[in-house]
């Protein structure tokens, strides 16, 4: 296929502003058009709201194990940022293509549909499965009703690459992501009489600290897997809210907190740590304030990727890029789901590099998109064979 072909796809991908917290559903429409176009039918499996969307097809016998590729259609936000383009208008200068969603991930979709372009009237002996997906940005939510769909079909895949920007290495691990919420709620009354109150702030960061110190715990005495970047569990808080005003002593105040885990550890008894804290927090403070609270609930979560480096998965997908080296990445993606909900081995390898992702000025080199390209193509003629 051609690279050219790829960009100008990629192009009109970018101009969709699938931003998380808004609609995927135009994206969505212009891909089942792009495959209705080439005789190809796709299952579009909305949110219970229908005001978003997944996107599965399947090339081929369906009654095959074959390979799929996976992608998520939506992207963060970028207010507050300093793009020095517009972030919805894809951008090239020279070698590099700016825009929103350019490297995470809107890339490897663009090269997934000019490779089923090209090769659409190619007969397939074993099938190729597109899952194009929404909300992953903010908890890989939206994969799982399509791995619901999936599961009702009588085949599943026997492989699949997910296309995160890992430049175009093979990923065989990722860690989980636990996301919690730690709900303080004290007791209200004037600043200047401060001590007759109970300060919700106060609570919220007595259970901050508590999270520090299990991190400084972690670091020093947990679990260690040095082809991590960051080789240990973090423990992570993102927002604080709380009070109404300076002189009023603050009665609630809500903190969001996660865990990412490496494969090797279990987040639950961090959380039970987490827990039991806040317990003792709150019973103390019962003492003088029966109404005290501290409760910890938890948001979303979803499990790491731990494939072995001998699986076929690995080997098939080394092959295909040429790359031999393994690596272990610290974000999250769908791969762990589709291991764990569908027994499907699972390697994430993709154009791009995740450090351009969620900043100004995202961008992806055109270098990247063509190994992108060459690996599917080699695939194809893997699954035509």
């Amino acid at each position: 296929m051609t690279l050219q072909r790829t960009i100008d796809i990629l192009d009109q991908l970018i101009a969709f502003p699938t931003v998380s917290r808004d609609s995927n559903l135009d994206l969505i429409a212009f891909v089942k058009d792009f495959l209705a176009r080439l005789g190809i039918e796709a299952a579009i499996i909305h949110d219970e709201a229908g005001t978003k969307a997944n996107l599965y097809a399947v090339l081929g016998p369906a009654d095959i194990p074959g390979v799929m590729v996976s992608g998520h259609t939506d992207v963060v936000p970028t207010e507050g940022q300093a793009w020095s383009t517009d972030p919805f208008r894809m951008a090239k200068r020279g070698d590099l293509l700016y825009g929103r969603g350019t490297a995470d991930m809107k890339g490897f979709i663009a090269c997934v549909l000019a490779l089923v372009e090209e090769n659409v009237t190619r007969r397939l002996n074993r099938p190729l499965h597109l899952a194009f997906s929404y909300d992953e940005e903010v908890g890989c939510i939206g994969v799982r009703r399509l791995i619901d769909h999936m599961a009702a079909s009588a085949t599943t895949p026997a492989l699949c690459i997910v296309g995160e920007p890992t430049s175009m290495r093979t990923v065989i691990a990722h860690k989980g992501k636990l996301a919690g919420r730690i709900s303080c709620t004290g007791h209200e009354c004037h600043s200047s009489h401060a001590p007759d109150g109970l300060n919700a702030i106060h609570l919220a960061t007595d259970m901050v600290s508590h999270l520090r110190n299990l991190q400084d715990e972690i670091r020093a005495n947990g679990r260690h897997d040095d082809d991590f970047e960051i080789p240990f569990t973090t423990v992570h808080v993102g927002t604080i809210h709380g009070g109404t005003a300076l002189n009023i002593v603050p009665r609630d105040c809500v903190l969001d907190f996660e865990i990412r885990s490496l494969p090797s550890d279990n987040p639950e008894p961090l959380l039970d740590r987490i827990r039991e804290n806040a317990d003792r927090l709150a019973a103390t403070a019962r003492a003088r304030f029966p109404q005290a609270s501290v409760s910890v609930d938890i948001t979303n979560e979803y499990p790491s990727l731990n494939t072995a480096p001998d699986d076929r998965a690995v080997e098939t997908v080394t092959r295909l890029t040429g790359v031999n080296s393994l690596g272990k990445i610290a974000f999250g993606t769908e791969g762990g789901l589709f291991r764990q909900r569908l027994g499907i081995p699972t390697v994430v390898c993709g154009p791009g590099d995740i450090r351009q992702a969620h900043k100004p000025d995202e961008f992806v080199a055109t270098d990247q998109l063509a190994a992108c390209n060459t690996m599917l193509s080699r695939l194809i003629n893997q699954l035509a064979v």
